[in-house]
């Protein structure tokens, strides 16, 4: 019964754990994750996506990290958290219920698996925040702060929402055996197909792709870059929600495909450009943390190195493709990078975790039909983004217009939309 348990909270299904008591120990570790996972968004994604823009821009991002911060924690309290975990009855397989709106029916005491329901509430909400966070990369230095707002509150409903309560809810697909341990699909692949789509209808900066539009401050990039691959422990360690070797195994299959994509990426800009970069070397790092995400928890580090070198490879390769052949103009680099990270790492996590490939093992689950599972839930998630991430700006354009006007873009969103500079010449 035990084993059992454990199982079920690796998988993050809540609704089918029950505890007779609180483990403090666990609890512990989960409210550290916690915090670890928000310090991901503010400050860690603020100062690395704030260091990437054009310094005319960079409050912009700032400040609409800390907005989207601020709304999803409402949203989440208001009924998002419920229509995911709370138990759903006849509709369980498509949104969860209604009974947990503003955490009705949940005390200090009520638990979800051994730690409190509460920090359960609190971690989750944390990767409610980061996910539409992700996508300002895909919109930055273009986007009317209003139609941001708006499109962060009605995404979150209508593609986040859904998407999580399938594979971690309890839903259909989680039904299926779907595996993603900390966030490849629901949040990887999901933000990265809602950046692609913003970016295709928002159009290309002023510019794009014969002005020169470097980062700004890499210095700030590469601090944000540091608190990224910290906090990850958080989110991936986190996921197991026990304090144990489940937990430390997942920490150490991040930190090693982090150092794997990160090397990675150094070394085909070395072999092609004559010099590594310190852009590449960081973004090969997020490139191997977001492939790894859905695999943390199921792969050894044998399969942690093998993802983070392929993670380096392909997402390397698919932002040259995206920005140098196609033009499309994702300025922070999210689908390139996040969503074919997310595909490639929810799609191996079928085959890393086989036991023969030292991962813990698939069950009475052949590799070919776990890989098919992994890819229909791939393939369902870019299909629901992007349709109702298209839906959602189209709808936001005619009614308020999602882009500022090209002279705005020009003077620069900081001034524009917020009246204040990030930096005054003395």
């Amino acid at each position: 019964m035990k084993n059992i348990k454990i199982l079920l909270s690796l998988l993050l299904i809540p609704s089918f754990v029950e505890a007779s008591e609180l483990n403090a120990a666990n609890t512990a570790w989960v409210l550290t994750s916690t915090a670890l996972v928000l310090f991901m968004t503010l400050p860690g994604l603020s100062l690395f996506y704030a260091g990437l823009v054009r310094s005319k821009n960079v409050l912009s991002v700032l400040m609409q990290c800390f907005a989207i911060t601020c709304l999803v924690s409402i949203l989440w309290l208001a009924g998002v958290y419920s229509f995911i975990f709370a138990e759903g009855g006849n509709l369980q397989a498509i949104i969860g219920g209604a009974s947990k709106l503003f955490i009705s029916n949940v005390t200090i005491n009520s638990l979800t698996g051994d730690i409190p329901e509460v920090v359960f509430f609190m971690f989750q909400m944390t990767f409610a925040i980061i996910t539409p966070a992700l996508i300002i990369g895909g919109f930055a230095e273009r986007m009317k702060f209003s139609a941001m707002l708006w499109f962060t509150a009605l995404w979150l409903i209508l593609v986040y929402m859904p998407i999580c309560h399938w594979i971690w809810g309890g839903g259909w697909l989680a039904e299926l055996g779907v595996k993603d341990f900390a966030g490849g699909i629901v949040i990887h692949v999901n933000a990265g197909v809602a950046a692609l789509v913003t970016a295709l209808v928002l159009g290309n900066r002023k510019g794009f792709p014969t002005t020169s539009m470097q980062p700004h401050n890499m210095p700030m990039v590469v601090t944000g870059a540091g608190m990224l691959w910290v906090g990850w422990f958080g989110f991936n360690g986190g996921s197991s929600l026990t304090s144990d070797g489940a937990a430390g195994m997942a920490i150490l299959v991040t930190h090693i495909a982090a150092a794997a994509g990160a090397l990675t990426w150094m070394t085909i800009e070395w072999l092609r450009f004559g010099k590594p970069s310190v852009l590449g070397i960081v973004t090969g790092m997020v490139a191997g943390l977001g492939t790894i995400t859905p695999a943390s928890g199921y792969v050894g580090p044998a399969g942690a190195l093998a993802i983070g070198i392929i993670a380096g490879i392909a997402c390397f390769y698919a932002t040259q493709y995206i920005k140098r052949t196609l033009k499309i103009d994702d300025s922070l680099d999210v689908f390139p990078v996040h969503g074919v990270g997310g595909i490639i790492g929810s799609i191996l996590t079928g085959v890393f975790a086989a036991e023969s490939l030292g991962g813990l093992g698939l069950g009475e689950v052949s590799m070919s039909s776990q890989v098919g599972v992994q890819i229909l839930a791939v393939v369902v998630t870019i299909i629901w983004s992007a349709l109702f991430s298209y839906g959602i700006l189209k709808l936001l354009d005619k009614v308020i217009g999602i882009r500022v006007t090209g002279d705005e873009e020009v003077e620069g969103l900081d001034i524009v939309l917020h009246e204040e500079t990030g930096y005054h010449n003395l």
